[in-house]
């Protein structure tokens, strides 16, 4: 499946049944579109009208367009035709194998070669402090190890052209580096959170108020700045999150 497409959110009502105030947003491979807002605004909502490729049959009437057309019907309900993968803060894995076997299968089910496991496992243990070795056994992975082995799973096996990121700001994962990874393999990335770093990676962010879309903002060099210093902050916080994790003693700190 090829990551060369376009997605399309065309707006539909607010909580109210109110015409939302943004009407179109399209969205091109490699973008990073953020969704913000209040808790209980409708993020979430937005999310799902994406995922279910909703046609004016969701509470929101919004209609998703995929390359400037209405996706086939197969689509919505084939998981072999799915377009679209997600990251969710709480995802745990459920199945009794070990890293490399999963990935080993999920290769072979894409067509692709299960050999491609071990640059899927390298680039997971970029993303996470904790590393994932291909013999570990899938259920007993924290939650970050979790998320940075399905981000690179998605980049480097998926055929996904679309990857929806549900609030992983507290999930044990290089963040930036995960948002950049994916998008730097051509994925659409749109990305639910309260977090400054995460929002402002992201070229254009939706404000959600009252379950509708109230405004699109693009995010400007000033704005890009900020985000840059504060995501040399979020790193060191990381690094000291981890040095405490391995009960070392912080030193140096200023």
């Amino acid at each position: 499946m090829s990551n060369s497409i376009k997605l399309t959110i065309i707006g539909g009502v607010n909580k109210d049944g109110t015409k939302e105030q943004v009407d179109r947003i399209e969205v091109n491979p490699g973008d990073i579109l953020g969704i913000v807002g209040p808790t209980g605004s409708g993020k979430s909502t937005l999310i799902d009208d994406i995922e279910q490729l909703a046609q004016g049959d969701t509470p929101t009437e919004r209609r998703i367009l995929i390359n400037d057309e209405e996706p086939d019907a197969k689509m919505r309900v084939d998981p072999r035709l799915k377009l679209i993968a997600q990251l969710s803060q709480n995802m745990h894995f459920l199945a009794d194998m070990s890293v490399s076997e999963f990935l080993q299968m999920h290769a072979r089910s894409r067509g692709k070669d299960p050999e491609l496991m071990h640059k899927v496992v390298e680039l997971a243990n970029t993303l996470t402090g904790e590393p994932i070795h291909e013999s570990d056994q899938l259920t007993v992975l924290s939650g970050g190890q979790s998320r940075s082995l399905m981000t690179a799973d998605i980049a480097v096996i998926s055929d996904s052209p679309i990857v929806l990121i549900d609030e992983i700001e507290n999930a044990g994962i290089k963040k930036q580096d995960a948002l950049a990874l994916l998008a730097g393999e051509g994925k659409i990335v749109v990305v639910v959170t309260h977090d400054p770093v995460l929002a402002l990676m992201a070229s254009r962010r939706i404000v959600i108020k009252n379950g509708g879309m109230s405004d699109i903002i693009t995010t400007s060099t000033e704005e890009k700045n900020v985000g840059n210093r504060v995501s040399e902050v979020d790193n060191w916080m990381m690094d000291l999150r981890e040095i405490i994790r391995r009960g070392e003693i912080v030193e140096g700190v200023v």
